[in-house]
């Protein structure tokens, strides 16, 4: 067994400490020694358990909580990778009260638009054999495996019923995706009628699929900011640049499988967690910009199951947030920066996950106010020290795939969506097509 696989064993609690959780419970009994042994190295049986869909979870400022109560929250996520089998990991890690879930059900969504499920496809998912559960305040909870033939690159409709008055404090809040609440227990309907509709994942953080060992498969995490999350690109249309990574790898011939795995999240650093100055406008949205990468590497990499690479491309906001969105003092340098990236290197390489450096985009003259003479010099440094050190295992220039030929220190107004920070759709694509696909051989 190679040292990738047995990475698993340090995620195992992670993974499955939560798996045997039954209606009604708070606490874990002890699983099955085999079952766990196969959760340890992300297997099961017959098979192993590779991402296929993930999505960071964030707290919800305090001003913007919502009250569910006996509603059916319906949503859609892209898969990357299919199979026969599957996995569908909720999340209440913000949350400071059990989470307690009526019902939950997943299938293929009937056609490319809206929430409804396509007929015969419709399953219920079960946790530790119970159709309801409770998830522990700060934990997130796998689902039991449920058999359900995915196509690769297919969507998937995810419906969870709240039963009781459910503060929504567990959010990934900008997916480009649009997904519906309708009143009742619906999570078995066809289709719902919605009675509000919701432009955030909600309770929902992951999902994954059985893959036959002879496959080969094995995920790759793209760790990033609002550039990975997909900000500025089409609603509902899967134009995220780790979307089209993964459509490009889907077409690849004679290539193993791999899930391609979106760990981006609108507004994050390297360094800081979230930290809006007091009477600030931040105060009403920082909070979904999530804990720090280096916090939250172990969730959002290390956790993920059958990773063995990782793109980090993540940086910007750091320069760019104090004095906007964070305060002056959080000002780093370009050498602090590098050696955050050095720890997320150090710790991919324990794992033995290859870890690729993406080089940060231009961003001169963006309408969010990250622009000026020492955010470029540090963008630089830091974009010098990725292409050349030679510490990353392999680079994605990132930056010379959109930057405008004419001047460096800005996008290519062919990718720019009009920020002048992010890149629109062709932007997205450009970035797609800038990552060597033979890295993941």
């Amino acid at each position: 067994m190679s040292a990738t696989r047995t990475r698993r064993l340090r995620a195992v609690a992670l993974l499955t400490g939560a798996l045997v959780l039954g209606a009604g419970t708070a606490t874990s009994a002890a699983p099955d020694p085999a079952v766990a042994a196969k959760a340890a190295h992300g297997r099961g049986t017959g098979g192993e358990w590779i991402g296929t869909w993930a999505t960071v979870p964030t707290a919800v400022p305090a001003s913007g909580v919502t009250v569910l109560q006996d509603q059916t929250v319906r949503q859609v996520v892209h898969a990357s990778i299919g199979g026969a089998s599957l996995q569908v990991r909720l999340t209440n890690e913000f949350g400071d009260t059990p989470l307690v879930v009526g019902e939950a059900h997943v299938g293929l969504r009937d056609g490319s638009t809206g929430t409804d499920v396509l007929a015969g496809t419709d399953r219920t998912l079960t946790f530790g054999g119970s159709t309801s559960t409770t998830v522990p305040a700060g934990a997130p909870l796998l689902s039991d495996p449920v058999q359900l033939d995915l196509p690769d690159g297919g969507d998937l409709v995810v419906s969870i019923h709240l039963p009781e008055a459910t503060p929504v404090t567990t959010v990934h809040a900008f997916p480009y995706q649009d997904n519906v609440v309708a009143a009742g227990d619906v999570t078995g309907a066809r289709s719902v009628t919605p009675t509000a509709a919701v432009g955030q994942w909600v309770f929902l953080s992951g999902v994954s699929v059985l893959a036959p060992e002879r496959d080969r498969a094995s995920a790759i995490v793209a760790l990033g900011d609002s550039i990975t999350d997909g900000a500025e690109t089409t609603r509902g249309a899967n134009r995220r640049w780790p979307d089209l990574l993964a459509e490009r790898l889907r077409r690849a011939k004679r290539f193993p499988e791999r899930g391609v795995l979106n760990e981006g999240v609108s507004g994050n650093r390297l360094l800081h967690d979230p930290n809006p100055p007091a009477g600030s406008p931040a105060e009403g949205y920082a909070a979904f910009f999530g804990e720090s990468a280096l916090r939250r590497f172990d969730r959002d990499v290390a956790a993920q199951p059958g990773v063995e690479h990782l793109v980090v491309l993540l940086g910007v906001n750091d320069l760019g947030h104090p004095g906007t969105s964070a305060p002056e003092s959080e000002t780093v340098t370009a050498q602090q920066m590098i050696d955050a990236h050095r720890q997320l290197i150090a710790r991919a390489h324990q794992l033995g996950i290859t870890a690729i450096g993406g080089t940060i985009l231009p961003f001169e003259g963006d309408t969010l106010g990250f622009s000026s003479e020492e955010n470029e010099a540090a963008r630089q440094q830091v974009n010098h020290w990725i292409r050349t050190s030679g510490e990353y295992d392999a680079v994605v220039d990132f930056d010379a795939a959109l930057r405008d030929p004419g001047d460096h220190r800005r996008l290519d107004p062919r990718y720019d969506s009009g920020d002048h920070l992010h890149p629109n759709d062709a932007g997205m694509r450009a970035m797609a097509e800038a990552v060597p696909l033979g890295l993941f051989r």
